[in-house]
């Protein structure tokens, strides 16, 4: 740069200033940036040494860049000032506008402290306005203030140079440029930090997309692949529980397109016994087991467990559904169940599955009006054999109740219809619950002639006989050996004897067993059921009931041939 005794700046130093201010703000990186602003101290202004000092994130300053001097580069590149040190240094010495100029005299009380700096030795000056070896000046560089216009926001950084070339000290021009530099210079340096605080905001963010789309392909692998079924559905609002989405497990399992799939809710394909259970599970994610129909109208027992998911912070919310097929468990189920209370050589109604349903009819109070011929023995009498037809249909009579028997509940709970039995002495038309105790009669003889196997292929056809012979409804079981119970309900008196009559009718049919023809008889006893008695009570009336009746008649008269 032309000292200050020529009347005018030469074009060629313009042009150096503007080249170095042109390149420290096209530099590809901070790092760049800041290199080019030392280089452009020492090529353009005149300047025998540059450093860039950058205010770090604590406060403290860093050398980030040098030049014109290779092994003070090397020597305090990276080192670290302290703020506290920084700030002394920018409160003395002499202010020429925006610099701070800090003459020898008064520079060596900063000797000892903590500012990395480099010493140049050198001849004492010989005139007023030589530069001295340990002259220091400094130019802050402040970022760009909020309003514009050149006003000086925080400080970004300090420009410390040393040693002009032409050995004296800059004089009005000189500080000018060095000022102007140093704003220039800040406002490359804010721009190169947004440059760069951006390009890694894009890096991250690119990475993030990257990651978002790697966990939404995995999702989706996972979702389509999955070996169970898999189904998106909103969540809230009207179209609540519809389905959005469904994988292919899903769609085999219910025999249904993923297409058609998206004009049903769960709701449309659930079981109707079974829509309580689903509305409890898809409010807030739950777990259930129900039936879902496919495609032909059969229906399939899933285990369906429900997730929310929300699509982003404050985005909609979605129920992730998975439907696992537990048919085969079910099925399983019920066969267990159905060998609990089943007997397993008829299949019938074993006695506790009797005593159960028996139990379900009764409770434990007497009705509070009974009709006047009821006596002790009303519960229970044998017929006479003759053939009529019996009564009407079975009806549901209402025993649902929801608290135990016993309890005061009963006296206002107007729902349950006791169970009453017919009058001993005239048909009055009462309907009542008949419980049939029917005993086989010359069975023992058959098994002790022809074996176990002929004895269980009459039991087997005589079950057969009873549940063919009674109304849908009603309800056959076998208690043990050669012993069946039968609840028939809605039946009067009479029709309670001609049923009697039909299915021993029935059982002293021939049978084929083991090869041959074979023959037995049948005893019956009829006991009605009311509320106030037990299961057992029930039983046991229309057993002694069986026995009076097989006494009643002729040893050889009980078994039919």
């Amino acid at each position: 740069m032309e000292t200050e005794s020529e009347p005018y700046v030469r074009l060629a130093s313009l042009r150096q200033l503007h080249q170095a201010m042109a390149d420290m703000n096209t530099a590809r990186s901070l790092a760049d940036t800041l290199q080019t602003v030392a280089d452009g101290v020492v090529g353009a202004l005149g300047y025998e040494l540059a450093c860039v000092n950058l205010v770090r994130p604590d406060g403290d300053l860093v050398v980030a860049a040098l030049a014109g001097n290779s092994a003070a580069e090397a020597l305090i590149t990276g080192r670290v000032g302290s703020r506290e040190s920084w700030d002394r240094r920018l409160t003395m010495g002499e202010r020429w506008g925006d610099l701070v100029f800090i003459p020898h005299t008064e520079g060596w009380v900063l000797d000892d402290d903590d500012v990395p700096q480099w010493y140049t030795d050198g001849p004492a000056p010989r005139f007023e306005d030589e530069w001295h070896p340990s002259d220091r000046l400094f130019a802050p560089m402040y970022a760009p203030g909020p309003q514009g216009g050149g006003t000086s926001g925080e400080l970004i950084g300090v420009l410390s140079v040393d040693r002009p070339r032409n050995g004296r000290r800059p004089g009005a021009w000189g500080r000018e440029a060095l000022q102007m530099y140093a704003f220039q210079a800040a406002i490359a340096i804010s721009n190169a930090r947004l440059r760069s605080n951006m390009q890694r905001a894009l890096v991250r963010l690119e990475r993030e997309q990257q990651a978002l789309r790697a966990s939404e392909e995995s999702f989706r692998q996972a979702f389509e692949y999955a070996p169970s079924g898999m189904a998106i559905a909103e969540m809230g609002g009207d179209q609540h529980g519809r389905i959005l989405r469904t994988n292919d497990a899903l769609c085999r399992l219910l025999g249904r397109p993923a297409s058609a799939m998206r004009r049903y809710s769960f709701s449309d394909l659930v079981h109707p016994e079974d829509i309580g259970t689903l509305l409890r599970t898809s409010a807030e994610g739950g777990r259930a087991e129900l039936r879902l129909c496919r495609r032909d109208g059969t229906y399939v027992w899933v285990s369906l467990r429900n997730s929310v998911v929300a699509d982003a912070a404050d985005g909609p919310r979605f129920l992730l559904t998975h439907v696992e097929d537990i048919e085969e468990r079910k099925r399983r189920e019920l066969q267990l169940a159905h060998r609990a209370s089943h007997d397993s050589l008829t299949g019938l109604p074993n006695s506790a599955e009797l005593r159960s349903r028996l139990s379900a009819r009764l409770c434990s109070q007497q009705p509070q009006t009974l009709p006047a011929a009821v006596d002790s023995m009303a519960p229970y009498e044998s017929f006479d054999s003759h053939d009529a037809a019996f009564g009407p249909p079975a009806f549901d009579r209402g025993h649902d109740f929801d608290f135990p028997p016993g309890s005061d509940a009963y006296d206002g709970y107007d729902h349950h219809v006791h169970t009453v039995a017919p009058a001993a002495d005239a048909d009055d038309g009462t309907k009542g619950l008949a419980v049939l105790f029917c005993d086989l009669d010359g069975f023992k003889s058959i098994n002790d002639r022809f074996g176990h196997n002929a004895g269980d292929a009459v039991l087997i056809e005589v079950a057969r006989r009873l549940s063919n012979g009674v109304r849908d409804g009603d309800t056959v079981a076998r208690l043990g050996g050669d012993e069946f119970v039968i609840l028939a309900d809605g039946l009067g008196r009479a029709d309670a004897q001609d049923l009697a009559v039909r299915l021993r009718n029935e059982i002293i049919q021939p049978i084929r067993a083991e090869g041959r023809a074979v023959r037995v008889g049948a005893s019956f006893g009829i006991g009605w059921a009311h509320c106030g008695m037990t299961a057992d009570e029930v039983l046991k009336s229309a057993d002694e009931r069986m026995y009076v009746e097989k006494r009643s008649r002729p040893k050889q008269h009980r078994r039919a041939g």
